[in-house]
């Protein structure tokens, strides 16, 4: 990210490059810059012509905004313009509390993608997976929507509706969906314990005041338990957010070494994030869950933890979004959002459009529906199914009883198979290490 002195540096040199006009440019005596002259004189042509000739007056300030639109829509995906009503609203989305749908989007091959539903929001209760392909919104084709465009359609007050239309890998034909809009207010991080001694944490995305979230779970968990023996960390469907938030939450995990770094055209872009020793080391085991809507800062999670063996990942291959974008304000009130860098793990391994692949690949299995007497698991009989079988009068210890919120994290445990296979691995480095081997 640029320092708040190095945007400043570069909107003078806009302002100013802006104020020394043409006979600053028949300055430049390079190549490139005699290049940039005869395009920007065409552009200005253009721009007199159409002010001139178009059929109505144009409005000039819509022109010049479509013309840096359409400038950055050329670089990649990710690089955008944003007025200045989109630009308060992304300030206020960090924040972690927006209207609308809950719906990390991206452009992918050009088509607008789901990245992953933010939990328990409109999109992840209305079925919207990671993957989707958006094809229209409220009837209006997406193809030639820029993702800002697309997020203002979906944005909105809430109570009202949107009707998507998307395409899914596996399905014959498009799906509606219509939705409800809905106060956005994200809860980042959540906690629970899944057993005695075992602990879960979800993060949903990584806003500002995730990293200060996380310790105090982690704090929670660590005096519930009284010695923590293992730790879930939950990546899933996370879309990502802020570089700073990544690099805390890996930090809290490692003691010292290279978490993430960034390379780029410029000396500022190449930037190093190293861990530092903490106060109060968290020396017990963890497994990562990740799957395909885990981009980003979650993607810089996970390869810090696997590079350094910290954690072992498990669950699908993540999204592949290994580039860093940096808003740079203008002195309108509207901001550019740019990709300045590529990010890589301690090891030097690029994420971008390849992702973090699991240590354990275990794909994820549809919970059954309730009263499914199919399963292989409801036909199998046990001893105590048997008629007249002997009663095990002797009751079980509370430390062997799974405690957490009862009934509620018994059935998350039930319904989500990669989670059981995570705690089972943990629960298997106890029972390694305590074993003797000759």
């Amino acid at each position: 990210m640029l320092s708040k002195s190095r945007i400043s540096i570069v909107l003078l040199a806009a302002f100013a490059f802006l104020l020394i006009g043409w006979q600053g440019l028949r300055a430049k005596t390079t190549t490139e810059s005699s290049d940039i002259y005869q395009y920007l004189r065409l552009f200005s042509d253009v721009l007199n012509i159409v002010q001139d000739n178009y059929v109505e007056k144009a409005d000039s300030k819509k022109l010049m905004y479509g013309a840096i639109n359409g400038m950055l829509r050329e670089l990649d995906p990710h690089s955008s313009f944003m007025k200045p009503e989109d630009y308060k609203e992304l300030q206020i989305e960090t924040k972690g509390k927006f209207g609308g749908l809950g719906i990390e989007i991206t452009l992918r091959d050009g088509v607008l993608t789901v990245v992953a539903p933010l939990e328990d929001t409109p999109a992840d209760k209305a079925g919207i997976l990671a993957g989707d392909q958006i094809v229209k919104i409220d009837d209006e084709p997406t193809q030639d929507m820029t993702l800002m465009e697309a997020v203002q359609k979906m944005r909105g007050v809430k109570g009202t509706k949107v009707r998507l239309t998307v395409i899914r890998k596996g399905e014959k034909k498009p799906l509606d969906f219509e939705l409800v809009r809905a106060e956005i207010a994200i809860r980042s991080v959540k906690s629970r314990v899944l057993e005695s001694g075992y602990g879960y944490v979800r993060i949903t995305s990584f806003q500002s005041g995730t990293a200060s979230d996380l310790r105090k779970a982690l704090e929670q968990l660590e005096s519930e338990s009284g010695s923590l023996q293992g730790l879930v960390l939950d990546l899933r469907n996370d879309p990502g957010g802020l570089l700073d938030q990544a690099v805390e939450v890996s930090d809290e995990f490692l003691e010292d070494g290279l978490i993430v770094y960034t390379g780029g055209r410029l000396e500022s872009q190449q930037m190093r994030f190293e861990a530092h020793k903490n106060s109060k080391p968290h020396n017990y085991p963890i497994v990562v869950l990740v799957n395909a809507g885990s981009a980003s800062a979650s993607e810089i999670v996970a390869g810090a933890l696997q590079d350094h063996k910290r954690a072992i990942i498990l669950g699908e291959q993540t999204f592949g979004k290994g580039s860093v974008q940096t808003v740079v304000p203008l002195n309108d009130g509207s901001a550019i959002r740019l990709t300045t860098s590529l990010y890589y793990t301690p090891s030097g391994r690029s994420i971008q459009a390849k992702g973090i692949t699991p240590d354990i690949v275990v794909k994820r299995e549809l919970p059954e529906k309730d009263g499914d007497e199919g399963t292989d698991e409801a036909r199998r009989v046990r001893e105590k199914d048997l008629p007249r079988h002997m009663e095990n009068h002797k009751k079980e210890s509370e430390e062997s009883k799974p405690n957490g919120s009862g009934q509620e994290t018994q059935k998350m445990l039930d319904q989500d198979n990669q989670l059981r296979r995570a705690l089972d691995i943990l629960k298997s480095y106890k029972i390694m290490a305590q074993m003797q081997f000759k």
